[in-house]
């Protein structure tokens, strides 16, 4: 008789453990507005949050020590004139974040060291490229300040943030809505999922689809897909029957899944968060209130399912820290950060360990926040994979560079070809003398812009500061 043996695996006890109501992130107005992104990002500093606001779009940056509730009157970045769709914290400054909004603009902030005390309007760069609303913001693994931002108008644009240039523009890719995008480890490919239930590997330099697969799955519901640190592509998505699948691709040969597991009949998203260091992957539902979590391994069935961290509340969005903001004297192993309608819970998974000494098993060498390359390097060709650190004795942060933004002078690059305008002879002096006017006027009106901006801000803070006062009135 063949006894079935459980197979081994140093994660098969990962437990999840929400924090306590004092380390919890309250009275936020999370955002209401209907995407499938996460509106949470996180770092070893700072997490923020993309919050309801009244005339544009905000977020929060709180320190992630500033527990406990947050004053209405707390500062928010509002330099967006739509709703903020989605942001993301850059992987080699902490103090970066990058912002993508319904009002068709990428924005990239540089938020004070110790956090904000006044609101932030100005960003340090605007990208501006896109002619529909930009959903999707990820910055490049390896590269430093480079930027990929993917918009409803199907396209991707790969920015230089140092010289807040576009300089590869993916508009004839995707014939639908871009779900989401993935860079692969060391950020030479990335992997797109559309609403045209393709699933595309790309090379972004060359411009070119190395793989794709039609029908990933079959059901019209929004799909997901990642890269893996072996180059395998893991997407989830929905069958014909609208059961939720996940599966892992070879990019070699996408004509089979190398494994398809149907989940449950719930209708949320499945956000995949990637650790590669454990090769375990978290699935986060939009809507559920459980965290399911996978290893995935050489062996068959390859994806094994670890277990499920349950809780009573439904989840808004999720932020994931990345590694070297977690705790590893605690054995910790994953720390997400759970969006309720009016707070953020932070949720903690670790491994149970009898020892106290540091378990080099379950922190190989992780991603460190040093670029491996600049980005001129990565355009002109070259890749590289992350430069790795050691978590033995904590993540110490260093100091981060300010982030600034070179812009190329126009009049010095070449014209381009095929541009309309080029067909018009324009006679000189009048050309000169409109442009400056022109000028004038652009700083004029960008000057407006910025005091009315201030002066939303400063009502808003009014307001809640009235509301407050009401509301003592009325106690």
């Amino acid at each position: 008789t063949m006894r079935r043996v459980v197979r081994q695996s140093k994660f098969r006890h990962v437990f999840g453990q929400a924090v306590k109501n004092d380390q919890c992130y309250d009275d936020i107005r999370v955002s209401r507005v209907t995407w499938d992104s996460s509106f949470c990002a996180v770092n070893p500093r700072f997490v923020a949050i993309i919050i309801e606001a009244s005339g544009g779009g905000a977020f929060l940056v709180l320190p992630l020590h500033k527990t406990g509730r947050i004053d209405k009157s707390y500062p928010t970045v509002c330099g967006h004139t739509g709703p903020v769709l989605d942001i993301d914290w850059c992987p080699h400054n902490d103090q970066v974040i990058a912002s993508g909004s319904e009002d068709c603009t990428v924005m990239v902030w540089q938020i004070p060291e110790n956090g904000l005390t006044l609101s932030l309007t100005e960003p340090v760069v605007i990208l501006e490229g896109h002619s529909k609303r930009v959903g999707i913001v990820a910055w490049h693994p390896t590269a430093r300040n480079v930027l990929l931002s993917a918009g409803c108008d199907n396209a991707i644009i790969i920015w230089n943030v140092g010289t807040g240039e576009a300089l590869i523009n993916l508009d004839d890719m995707h014939s639908d809505m871009i779900y989401n995008v993935s860079w692969n480890r060391n950020g030479s490919l990335i992997c797109t999922a559309s609403k045209d239930k393709k699933v595309r590997v790309i090379d972004p330099r060359k411009q070119e689809i190395v793989a794709e697969k039609e029908k990933a799955h079959e059901g019209a519901r929004p799909m997901r897909a990642i890269f893996l640190a072996d180059g395998n592509v893991f997407t989830t998505g929905f069958s014909r029957m609208s059961e939720r699948q996940l599966a892992l691709w070879n990019p070699k040969n996408m004509e089979e899944p190398i494994a398809l597991h149907e989940m449950d009949t719930s209708n949320g998203v499945l956000l995949p968060f990637y650790d590669p260091d454990t090769s375990i992957i978290y699935l986060c539902g939009k809507g559920d209130s459980s965290i399911r979590y996978f290893e995935i391994t050489d062996e068959s069935p390859y994806v094994h399912y670890l277990n499920t961290f349950s809780s009573k509340e439904p989840q808004r969005g999720m932020g994931y820290m990345p590694k070297r903001g977690l705790d590893v004297n605690k054995c910790e192993i994953a720390r997400f950060f759970k969006l309720h309608e009016r707070k953020c819970e932070p949720i903690i998974m670790t491994v149970p360990r009898k020892s106290d000494l540091f378990q080099d098993d379950l922190y190989p060498d992780t991603a460190g926040p040093e670029a491996a390359l600049e980005a001129e390097e990565w355009f002109e060709g070259r890749d590289a994979d992350p430069l790795l650190v050691s978590l033995k004795h904590g993540y110490i942060p260093g100091k981060n560079r300010d982030l600034k933004v070179v812009k190329k002078n126009i009049l010095d690059s070449k014209p381009t070809a095929n541009k309309k305008c080029d067909l018009i002879s324009i006679p000189k002096k009048t050309a000169d003398a409109a442009s400056g006017q022109n000028e004038a006027k652009l700083d004029e009106i960008l000057k407006e812009i910025k005091s009315i901006k201030d002066t939303i801000c400063n009502q808003d803070e009014r307001i809640s500061k009235l509301e407050q006062q009401m509301a003592k009135i009325a106690a």
